[in-house]
């Protein structure tokens, strides 16, 4: 009889996908706020070119790091955006989506017993993805606390086997952003402790209100020790196309595209097709940023008038975080309860850290009827507490 490794057994399914695939054996009449998944089709000139590269027979393998006009498609992308120049053929590499980066990047930095430090609440997969490599993920808070006392308890769990932090701005499931502030204070206690900072920035496009979200990578010193993360699948709602990109320093990307030979090859390549018409700049997507605005407010109208709920106010990405410790529940049996008696689905956000179990997380990935009947079922079925 053969053995399941230890690394194996010790990885868990997340709750948002517990809650989603309970969601669907319910039923058609569950309405499924769980999954960053946006519903919104890619633009027909993306759709295009995807299928345009299999019907040209372009299925093959490409380079591992990716071909270069993807590379150079992104490379020109992120100058427009960031304003700091990056080398395609050696400061870029294109992975099996932006998970795909975050776990190459984590599996070059981390050796058995070093130490990660991840900012709360955070994405599911950080944790599990450092518990994988043998490392060791150190939590810190930062839900409705000041950047001064973020920043020293960073300060204060840094030990001699800490090799990165991990930031998420635009934040899930928060769905805020890190200020210019802390960007540049944790530059500098970066630079002062050696460190690497993986700056995950997936949601950079879906900002709301007129504001941007500003990268750590922009301050001085900082494009040598940060590792970029980014990805098509929420900028152009490509989740399925499974592309996304990882900037940093040559020696970092030419380990990760050593890892990526040895795992999975190389990215789609009829995916990356997709993303060199998507990173063009031949067409406006600011629509998508709209759409899920709108959204937004729709969602927080309807929270606003619910005297037991409050919830952080989401400046961007598609995800509320909801308060719902006035109806003394915890978030796993609000959650089953609200899909049960509500035909609703929401994720627990103890998924997002040991100090968030007064929460749950809404994705508004829907359109607009089905949000809006979400919000009357919620709506009604707060009236019992």
């Amino acid at each position: 009889m053969y053995r399941v490794s230890d690394t194996a057994n010790a990885a868990e399914s997340s709750l948002t996908r517990q809650l989603f695939n309970m969601a669907l054996k319910i039923g058609d009449d569950v309405i499924n706020l769980t999954l960053g998944d946006p519903d919104v089709k890619p633009n027909e000139e993306i759709r295009k070119a995807a299928c345009d590269a299999v019907m040209a027979g372009k299925t093959r393998y490409s380079q591992n790091a990716g071909l270069i006009e993807t590379r150079t498609a992104y490379a020109d992308f992120f100058k427009r955006e960031y304003g700091v120049d990056i080398k395609p053929e050696s400061e870029v590499i294109a992975t099996v989506g932006g998970m795909g980066a975050l776990y190459l990047s984590l599996t070059t930095l981390v050796n058995p017993g070093d130490e990660v430090i991840i900012i709360g609440p955070y994405y599911v997969n950080y944790k599990q993805m450092i518990q994988m490599d043998k490392g060791k993920p150190v939590v810190i808070d930062r839900l409705r606390r000041s950047d001064d006392e973020v920043l020293k308890d960073i300060k204060d769990s840094i030990t001699e086997r800490t090799v990165a932090v991990i930031i998420n701005s635009p934040c899930n499931p928060a769905g805020d952003i890190l200020s210019p502030y802390f960007l540049d204070s944790l530059a500098e206690i970066a630079k002062e402790n050696n460190l690497v900072v993986v700056s995950d920035e997936v949601y950079n496009s879906l900002v709301f209100d007129g504001k941007k979200a500003e990268s750590i990578i922009t301050r001085p010193g900082m494009k040598e020790r940060t590792i970029l993360i980014d990805s098509c699948s929420k900028r152009f709602c490509m989740t399925g196309y499974r592309i996304g990109f990882a900037v940093a320093n040559e020696e970092f990307i030419s380990c990760m595209t050593r890892m990526q030979e040895n795992i999975y090859s190389c990215a789609p390549l009829p995916s990356q097709y997709a993303a060199i018409k998507a990173y063009s700049g031949d067409f406006d997507n600011s629509n998508v940023r709209e759409i899920y605005e709108h959204r937004r407010n729709i969602l927080v109208d309807c929270l606003s008038k619910i005297p037991s709920l409050s919830f952080i106010y989401p400046q961007a990405t598609f995800y509320c975080m909801v308060d719902i410790s006035k109806t003394g529940l915890k978030s796993e049996a609000f959650a089953y309860k609200l899909l049960e008696e509500a035909h609703v689905a929401v994720v627990p956000a103890k998924a997002y850290g040991p100090n968030y179990d007064d929460y749950v997380r809404i994705a508004f990935t829907l359109n607009d009827e089905k949000l809006t009947t979400a919000c009357e079922r919620i709506t009604k079925f707060m009236e019992q507490f």
